[in-house]
């Protein structure tokens, strides 16, 4: 079993027993009592913590952790040493001590005479708040040389997403109970993936604002990424991008996986960098081909990474990707294989029509200023120029929309120049707009005018400041939700051979934006 552990950062024992309910009610399997954050922390104090921890049917984890490796307040050593031992002596369910100060002679001796008495488990952690430690096996071997019946803990900061690929590797090349995850936004997945791989437990936070360690999710949160489902053989799909918290994905695709009682949870990646740190993460996942990863969906600044990655190590592009030049969804199959494709013209180009009320080829001849020249854009623009609109690209890196329209016979200019656009449709194909910073708005003031059709393809928030600026004045809006939705339909087929609950994912899209206005 992997518990899922709620670590509670109390100040005195009301706080404790306030914040013990809410965890039990919110689905903790665990509960950590830090003794580090209590004002007064004492002996018989901690105690009633347990009995109550106890009482809710909660495993409890004690821990006083040393400030030199992230605890909250200085407790004297000896204090520090009386409660541990106390606690096994009172049957808590594991103490965590730090590997370093368990070295010492005397501590060894007073915590080893107390768990020979117990049933307690011993928990030897080790923790680099700034970066992850060079040899994690060596260092694993080292904690259980000093106690072999220790649960080893092994936390590192994750300074990019790769870092947690070698977490994974120690837990899945072990065959006893262990504890390691990535510390920081980076290694979040650490944390979520911790029962996909056999981990003791992961520790989840109360809500947003309770995180005891960077990088905690809330456990609610946790619950919503296939937690109860999750074991060995879950598959793995995702979002890679940055940003990517705003993504819906997340909660669309694990929706769709609840329904149709698949094995699998649907992750955001968030992978910073350009290029070489995308391709050494598909690299770090091409080399773990017995990790279960199934595809993933490719958002900015990473369509264009994706073709090309998938141009020299995949086993097939998709005409369609290939021709727009960006890929915006990745399928591992069987062996590592990887197939590329690219589902956004087709969102696109229906989600544009049915605003209109019309068919794809209905908007021939039509004049549309496309904002943006990234992987998005390039997939609009692909679908208007094969239905003869009349096409001009705007960016503020002209280069990029010159070279864009070439490939496509399309028009470009400067973004300054949009005020002088003719057109009559007019598409935003940036992250301008996206949350959270949905007070910024791709169009100068004077561009829209009510007789103008404008296509936001950001989804989330589902009215944008360009959106509400069009309707403003009058011109037709359209948001980015039925793109979304279209393309994560066609997605999904990819992904797992069968069509999607469409009214399943029309409803959580528009519910999880409603209620984010």
């Amino acid at each position: 079993m992997t518990y899922l552990a709620v670590s509670i950062f109390a100040k005195n024992e009301d706080d404790f027993f306030r914040q013990l309910d809410c965890a039990k009610g919110k689905g903790a399997e665990a509960v950590e009592i830090r003794v580090d954050a209590l004002t007064q922390p004492g002996v018989e104090s901690v105690l009633k913590m347990v009995r109550a921890a106890q009482k809710a049917k909660l495993p409890v984890i004690v821990t006083c952790r040393d400030k030199k490796e992230g605890g909250f307040n200085e407790v004297a050593p000896s204090l520090c040493l009386s409660i541990l031992r106390e606690s096994i002596l009172a049957g808590a369910e594991f103490v965590d001590i730090e590997y370093a100060n368990f070295k010492c002679p005397d501590t060894h001796s007073v915590l080893k005479a107390a768990i020979e008495q117990s049933e307690t488990k011993l928990i030897l952690s080790s923790h680099n708040f700034d970066r992850p430690f060079e040899e994690l096996d060596i260092l694993y071997e080292s904690i259980l040389a000093v106690y072999p019946d220790a649960i080893p803990k092994i936390v590192y900061k994750a300074r990019h997403i790769n870092d947690c690929f070698a977490a994974f590797d120690l837990l899945r090349d072990t065959d006893r109970p262990l504890i390691c995850f990535c510390m920081g936004a980076a290694g979040q997945i650490s944390r979520i993936l911790a029962k996909k791989f056999g981990a003791f437990l992961t520790f989840a936070s109360l809500d947003d604002d309770s995180a005891t360690a960077p990088g905690q999710v809330p456990v609610e949160r946790m619950k919503l990424f296939a937690w109860d489902r999750q074991d060995a053989d879950t598959e793995i799909f995702g979002l890679i991008g940055n940003p990517v918290a705003h993504s819906l994905g997340p909660a669309l695709y694990n929706a769709c996986f609840d329904a149709e009682k698949i094995n699998a949870v649907y992750l955001p990646f968030w992978v910073e960098g350009d290029r070489e740190e995308f391709d050494a993460f598909l690299d770090c996942v091409s080399e773990r081909c017995k990790f279960g990863f199934g595809g993933f969906s490719v958002t900015l600044p990473h369509k264009t990474h994706a073709l090309d990655y998938a141009n020299q190590h995949g086993d097939y592009v998709d005409n369609l990707a290939e021709a727009i030049g960006a890929v915006n969804t990745l399928k591992i199959g069987f062996n590592g294989l990887l197939s590329a494709y690219n589902t956004d013209y087709a969102g696109a180009m229906d989600a544009l029509a049915g605003a209109m009320g019309a068919g794809r080829h209905d908007l021939h001849k039509s004049k549309v200023a496309v904002v943006g020249a990234g992987g998005v854009a390039r997939a609009v623009v692909a679908g208007l120029a094969d239905v003869g609109a009349r096409v001009t690209i705007y960016n503020r890196t002209l280069s990029k929309a010159e070279s864009l329209a070439k490939e496509f016979g399309c028009k470009f200019a400067s973004i300054d120049e949009l005020a002088q656009t003719k057109a009559t449709i007019l598409v935003n194909c940036t992250s301008l707009g996206m949350h959270p910073n949905v007070e910024t708005s791709p169009v100068p003031e004077g561009v829209l005018h009510k007789n103008m059709i404008v296509f936001d393809t950001v989804y989330n928030p589902l009215q944008t400041k360009l959106l509400t600026d069009a309707k403003a004045i009058g011109a037709t809006a359209v948001n980015g939700a039925e793109m979304f939705i279209r393309q994560a339909m066609a997605q999904y087929k990819i992904y797992i051979g069968d069509e999607p609950d469409e009214e399943l994912m029309r409803k959580v899209v528009y519910e999880s934006l409603s209620s984010s206005v």
